[in-house]
């Protein structure tokens, strides 16, 4: 069993290294780990396939999307902009003297990471947090889900392999196996520690970020912790399109049998002959979804446990012919009124799996109540027409305080990684709703601002020195510029 003071203590000491490695070097440590992944080839994806039951052709897209990602944050390394080079000139007839103050972003610390059940590549031991901390300078501790602990150590031990190959110092990546719920406490309260990611359940993550706070040095707990996804529907939309909403929407439902963090778990609409009709499109094509068992045994039973209880709630109707099953995944739609929905709270509450429930509405301004009242969403949609849009532009508003990502007549799962991209939102879909956990802006959450202010240029970190040598984009006095600075 891993000593966790010793694995901290080793991180800290590759900190003092790890963060002065040139960006350049770093972004060819990540290739490397990108490289040894794909070099493990067939072998990895079967192994995956066995301990998730997960398709072989979604974890070929995952583990591609988990190469890219780090190849990703190398490119942004490469160019540099990502440290916030910003330098003012001293101004020294000033009164008082203006100094000179130059700024730049620089890595926190030894960070640790807990690997999510549902994304064993892109969100676990070569993710996405894994990457941004590795390329923002930081040591990292990963802690392997145990749904899939052997895919973990297989990537684990490509990162090994990158590490040696290219002379970065020993404990920069650390993995740990341990399954009790001692040892993730135990390292998120460690003094070595600086910062935690976590991607999971609000339960989870909610102990994580108390962990963090209840610690005499707290630290910041980067935690994405679900979301049910509210989408709004208009009915000019429905009436011209229910079939196809429907079709869109009950493959959304069930993407990785309602496994992701982004599946629609809530629909919103007022009460017509289009939602209606929408309705009945949407169970029938979700009663033709063969069901399927979901990741390991633990959401399995999370699912039937929390569907069976959703449905036995009052003034609930269950659309579908389905009805959950001990051992797999039955798509299930259900309905409710507005009111009854508003006077109970569970019903706002995720059931991770292929649930959704729609809220029936009596009009427009119940309708926004309904949407208000769900808090804190990594994601939120609205279905309308032009017409519907032009007519309702307050909810575009509206959209915009409850979730981290707004959506307009689409679905929300399949989250592009690219640099506009937020995977987080209001609180309790992430614990700081700043930061994203997707694309290139996620590595923000491991750097920190310092201010060099009357330092001589020779001193001064390359990035922040009168001549731009790295060719770096940086604001001077205000201006955004590769130029050098004019003495």
């Amino acid at each position: 069993m891993i000593n966790i003071t010793t694995a901290t203590q080793n991180a800290a000491i590759a900190f003092d290294t790890y963060s002065k490695v040139t960006a350049t070097k770093r972004a060819e440590f990540l290739e490397t780990i990108a490289n040894n992944i794909e070099a493990l080839g067939d072998e990895l994806l079967n192994v995956a396939n066995k301990e998730t039951n997960l398709p072989l052709p979604r974890l070929t897209g995952e583990r591609g999307r988990t190469c890219f990602q780090l190849r990703m944050f190398a490119n942004m390394l490469r160019k540099g902009d990502y440290v916030d080079a910003t330098i003012d000139t001293a101004i020294p007839d000033k009164t008082p003297p203006k100094p000179d103050v130059r700024q730049m972003l620089y890595p926190l610390g030894p960070v640790v990471v807990f690997g999510a059940s549902n994304f064993p590549f892109a969100y676990s031991t070569a993710g996405g947090d894994t990457a941004s901390v590795l390329a923002a300078g930081c040591p990292v501790i990963v802690k392997a889900h145990p749904a899939h602990l052997q895919t973990s150590t297989m990537v684990a031990e490509a990162i090994q392999q990158a590490i040696k190959s290219n002379a970065i110092p020993e404990n920069t990546f650390q993995h740990i196996t341990e399954t009790d719920f001692s040892t993730g406490k135990a390292l998120v309260q460690d003094e070595n520690i600086t910062a935690v990611g976590f991607t999971g359940s609000r339960t989870g993550g909610r102990a994580l970020y108390d962990y963090a706070s209840a610690r005499k040095n707290p630290i910041p707990v980067f935690a994405e912790m679900g979301s049910v996804n509210p989408v709004v529907l208009l009915e000019g939309a429905l009436t011209a399109n229910a079939e196809t909403i429907a079709k869109n929407y009950a493959g959304s439902i069930t993407l990785g049998m309602g496994q992701f963090c982004t599946n629609p778990g809530i629909l919103i609409g007022v009460k017509s002959d289009a939602l209606t009709s929408f309705a009945n499109h949407l169970a029938n094509e979700l009663n033709n979804v063969a069901v399927a068992p979901m990741l390991h045994e633990g959401i399995q039973s999370a699912y039937f446990k929390n569907s069976t209880r959703a449905l036995s709630q009052t003034g609930i109707t269950c659309l579908t012919k389905n009805t959950p099953a001990a051992n797999a995944a039955s798509p299930v739609l259900t309905t409710v009124d507005a009111s009854v929905f508003l006077a109970n709270p569970d019903l706002a509450e995720e059931v991770f799996g292929p649930y959704s429930i729609l809220v029936q509405c009596e009009n427009h301004a119940q309708l926004v109540e309904v949407w208000k009242s769900i808090k804190g969403q990594i994601s939120t949609t609205i279905m309308g027409t032009d017409d519907d849009l032009a007519t309702n532009k307050n909810l575009l508003e509206i959209a915009t305080t409850i979730a981290g990502r707004v959506l307009l007549n689409g679905v929300p799962t399949g989250v592009e990684v690219c640099d506009s991209m937020v995977h987080g939102g209001p609180y309790p879909a992430s614990t700081d709703s700043r930061f994203t956990a997707v694309g290139v802006k996620a590595v923000k959450r491991w750097l920190r601002p310092i201010s060099f202010q009357n330092w001589p240029d020779d001193l001064l970190p390359n990035y922040l020195q009168n001549k731009n040598e790295l060719g770096v984009w940086r604001t001077i006095n205000g201006e955004f510029t590769k130029s050098d600075v004019s003495i």
